[in-house]
């Protein structure tokens, strides 16, 4: 059985989730740079795309959703957070309020989120969403 992780760890992923979903939000291509990451370990999955493996790919597709995007809104609920050493991942449903290419759409996704421990803190290695 795993030990609880403490109270303030799950916390400190918890606000490293939210800041993912703040620049998400904010279509904010350097706030990507500051919670992501920059290795070629880093992987991403887009709902309905094949997966990126390494920072410099997975920049490139935020920069191409944040150029077609003129509003991307969530609704994060049911978050689970489970912490192991140095990793840490959260699941949840992602509730997606979207303007892409002109077109309004609402959707839900299921996510998993995977943070890494670094000295200046929790850094995502990991977003699969679908």
């Amino acid at each position: 059985m795993t030990p609880q992780a403490e109270p303030e760890i799950v916390e400190e992923i918890k606000a490293a989730n939210q800041r993912f979903y703040d620049a998400f939000s904010d279509l904010d291509i350097a706030g990507m740079d500051r919670i992501w990451e920059n290795s070629g370990r880093a992987m991403c999955v887009h709902p309905g795309w094949p997966p990126l493996v390494g920072w410099d790919d997975i920049r490139l597709s935020w920069e191409r959703i944040f150029q077609n995007t003129a509003l991307m809104q969530f609704q994060v609920r049911y978050l689970n957070v489970v912490v192991q050493g140095e990793f840490g991942y959260v699941t949840c449903i992602e509730g997606i309020t979207s303007v892409v290419q002109g077109t309004a759409t609402n959707f839900s996704t299921f996510a998993t989120n995977v943070f890494a421990r670094y000295e200046g803190g929790w850094r995502m290695t990991a977003h699969h969403a679908s």
